[in-house]
């Protein structure tokens, strides 16, 4: 009997402790990434030139590049800085700007990309995709999964813990997007693919239930390992669809209709997620999950957002217009403005704690 198999795109290298930046020299080498330490590094103005003090000690043959910002100019413009060097690799370190830059500069000259993130704020760190600012708003661009992801605690403890924060906000996610999927499936019959829909849900999962906070490793390593699996989920899938659905329709509306006032990514999809959910009928689930969020200082309810009940009524019906063709629950139930206003009132009462 023949034995079949998949190649699955996934970094050589996933470090996930205290201190693991101390050794990124070392491990390029071991794993042959960077031997002669040929990197080009891309870093912010921030905390990764406050970093690159740190680390250029153990990469004596680094050249290290600034990024001005996190749009798609940036990212040609550092593309263009680097190509002239014969570099192994490009490092990039520093939060999801950067990061998103880095992977797009890479692709774009034809080297593998190391990413060491400095916050947790997104499932970008190791995800196949850019998300980059451009002259009509923001553009997802497709890109390789970064060959190596080493993730350093002691780094991660030191950012805002709204980062953190935002990270729990997009794992949890990954569990109403899972369940749209499967929804599109039995609707639509479009294509489910088991492997990556069970990492994307069993990363938002393992964040639902861990009992610890934004100040534990313990809590830190698997929400990292969480981001680290949506990313090779989406990868495996070869689109986004494993991490992202209604919430993330809700979110991209908010940020479309008030672009001057929309809050964190993270706040805004857990939110999303919660009410999904409830839509779903799954009414116990997004208590637990609208629970979990409050526990770790996330916002449930749309005040707690900085938006009026009516905004995000009005945000809900506008979303599936962010993503035409991709089917939710919100395209499933297509409810009316006052339809939403009676559910989104239902899910207030259930989740007031």
């Amino acid at each position: 009997m023949p034995v079949l198999t998949r190649l699955t795109p996934s970094p050589v290298v996933v470090d996930i402790r205290p201190g693991a930046l101390d050794d990124l020299g070392a491990v390029l080498a071991d794993e042959r990434i960077a031997q002669c330490g040929r990197l080009a590094v891309a870093v912010s103005a921030g905390s990764g030139a406050r970093l690159r003090e740190r680390i250029a000690p153990s990469l004596p043959g680094a050249a290290w590049f600034e990024v001005g910002g996190g749009t798609l100019d940036d990212a040609i413009r550092l593309a263009a800085r680097m190509k002239s060097g014969a570099y192994d690799a490009v490092v990039g370190i520093g939060g999801g700007k950067v990061i998103d830059c880095a992977k797009y500069s890479a692709a774009r000259i034809g080297l593998p990309l190391v990413a060491v993130p400095t916050n947790l704020a997104h499932d970008g760190i190791c995800s196949p995709v850019s998300n980059l600012d451009n002259d009509a708003g923001r553009g997802s661009y497709g890109v390789p999964t970064p060959i190596a992801l080493l993730v350093d605690l002691t780094v991660i403890r030191e950012a805002p813990t709204r980062f953190v924060r935002s990270g729990i906000g997009e794992a949890l996610s990954n569990i109403s997007a899972v369940a749209d999927w499967e929804l599109a499936h039995r609707v639509t019959g479009e294509k489910l693919d088991g492997l990556a829909a069970a990492m994307a849900r069993q990363a938002g999962e393992a964040v639902l239930r861990h009992p610890g906070g934004c100040d534990a490793d313990g809590f830190l390593t698997v929400l990292a390992e969480g981001l680290a699996l949506s990313g090779i989920a989406m990868s495996i899938a070869g689109h986004t669809r494993p991490c992202s659905g209604a919430c993330h329709e809700i979110s991209h509306a908010l940020d479309h209709l008030y672009p001057r006032r929309a809050a964190n990514h993270g706040e805004q999809v857990g939110v999303g997620a919660a009410f999904a959910t409830y839509l779903r009928g799954e009414h116990g689930t997004a208590r637990l999950m609208a629970g979990v969020l409050r526990r770790h200082g996330l916002p449930v309810v749309a005040q707690e957002l900085g938006f009026s009940d009516e905004e995000l009524v009005r945000a809900v019906g506008f979303a599936p217009e962010t993503r035409p063709g991709r089917y939710t629950i919100l395209e499933h139930l297509a409810l009316s403005p006052s339809g939403i206003r009676t559910a989104y009132d239902a899910y207030v009462a259930a989740v007031a704690g």
